[in-house]
């Protein structure tokens, strides 16, 4: 994703584990789909970003990721979230001894989305993120923490007010991968016994076993996976390395949840990432074949709200053709049709048509029992600057940026 827009911090490369929790009460997600759509908000990667309400206002979006926390042991011994221009701690204020957060304006807008059915949850950790932990004990403590201040629990100093966010993601790009599983089930335990339902998600890169979350993706429960399909060899514009196949065998065989759904993710524009966009046609021709071939299909995620709804509203390209293609193959596994975005919404100028991959749609799956490539269990890409996206131009930074010292090409999902 893209920690474009204010203090990027984007997390690129790391498994984001998103804890969507509560899904009970809200009428209208379904994880049983085929054709939901997950998109992050907060890293303003256009430089246009609107409030969180406004990408809640058509039925595109089913699950809204905040981007991001990332620092988990900041000043105070809280955690540190950064949301760009709408609420950061450069931006905006923070509790007394700390710098976390008061984010009113988002707080409302939480619930806005929450009423007309979309999940809102929070992305942790990041490429740059200041995470991890040192043993299991360190591990549950935060999980108490993160219950407390965004999920069910109460605290005084809770950023969102008395919203109750559906889900967290953890985008653990750094440091050690120890640890997660035993702070996946902590929350697990404090879920068991509220008033609403809550999930758990991580977003690996492609490369298959993912260096940073895949320990705990074999040893927790997850009820879906977001597979950053760009910046990597097994990338959306590599067709013949394209490894959904494996990803799928993996939550058949070897995920402690065997109905976890695994979603395709893309870049929202040529923009978002440094290697790996390919248009909505291609994009759909790939839905189109998991939603066929793998059970385990769930949709489609997207980094990041602003570049996918200035590049000719991308997001609704793709949620239009995946739930036209469901309601043929599964109609009991669909959404009501959605409206095609308008032909003559602008393209943005940083949209360039060069970068866009023009490759031939994807071939055919292979089983899910496919053999990964052989350096994904040995040498996956974990490099900072994306892998071979050596030659990218410099980024180009915003005020804050400047002011905090830290570079433009940050990002969950995309990294220059």
């Amino acid at each position: 994703m893209v920690f474009t827009s204010t203090l990027l911090r984007g997390f690129g490369s790391l498994a984001s584990l998103t804890l969507l929790f509560g899904w009970c009460g809200v009428l209208g997600f379904d994880i049983t789909k085929k054709d939901n759509l997950a998109v992050y908000w907060g890293q303003d990667g256009a430089g246009t970003q609107q409030s969180l309400a406004f990408y809640c206002a058509d039925d595109t979006i089913d699950v809204i990721p905040l981007a991001f926390l990332y620092i988990f042991r900041g000043t105070g011994g809280n955690p540190v979230v950064d949301l760009g221009p709408a609420c950061a701690d450069w931006n905006s204020d923070v509790f007394s001894g700390t710098d976390l957060v008061k984010c009113p304006s988002v707080e409302a807008d939480i619930k806005t989305c929450q009423s007309k059915g979309k999940l809102v949850t929070l992305s942790l950790g990041g490429a740059t993120g200041q995470d991890g932990f040192s043993s299991d004990s360190q591990a549950q403590t935060f999980a108490d923490q993160i219950w407390n201040l965004f999920l069910g629990g109460s605290s005084s100093t809770r950023p969102f007010g008395n919203a109750v966010l559906d889900g967290i993601d953890l985008d653990i790009e750094n440091g050690s991968p120890n640890h997660y599983a035993a702070f996946v089930n902590r929350i697990r335990s404090h879920a068991s016994g509220a008033s609403k339902k809550y999930y758990i998600s991580a977003a690996p890169q492609c490369p298959y076993p993912d260096a940073f979350i895949g320990a705990a993706l074999n040893a927790a429960s997850f009820d879906a996976i977001y597979v950053q399909f760009y910046n990597n060899f097994c990338g959306l514009n590599h067709a013949s390395d394209y490894n959904f196949a494996t990803w799928d065998n993996w939550a058949k065989t070897v995920s402690p949840n065997k109905n976890v759904k695994i979603y395709i993710g893309a870049p929202g524009s040529a923009a978002a990432a440094g290697d790996g966009y390919v248009n909505v046609t291609t994009l759909s021709n790939y839905a189109t074949q998991a939603q066929q071939q793998f059970s385990s299909f769930g949709g489609i995620m997207l980094w990041d709200a602003d570049t996918a709804y200035t590049n000719n509203r991308f997001d609704k390209g793709i949620k239009s053709a995946m739930v036209a293609s469901a309601n043929k193959l599964f109609p009991s596994q669909a959404h009501s049709s959605v409206a095609p975005p308008p032909k003559s919404a602008p393209t943005p100028s940083h949209t360039s048509q060069s970068h866009v991959s023009t490759a031939a749609p994807p071939p055919k799956p292979t089983s899910s029992a496919g053999v990964a490539h052989p350096s994904e269990s040995s040498t996956p890409n974990n490099d900072q600057n994306g892998g071979n996206d050596t030659n990218q131009p410099e980024p180009v930074l915003a005020p804050h940026e400047i002011l905090h010292k830290e570079p433009r090409g940050y990002s969950r999902f995309f990294r220059f």
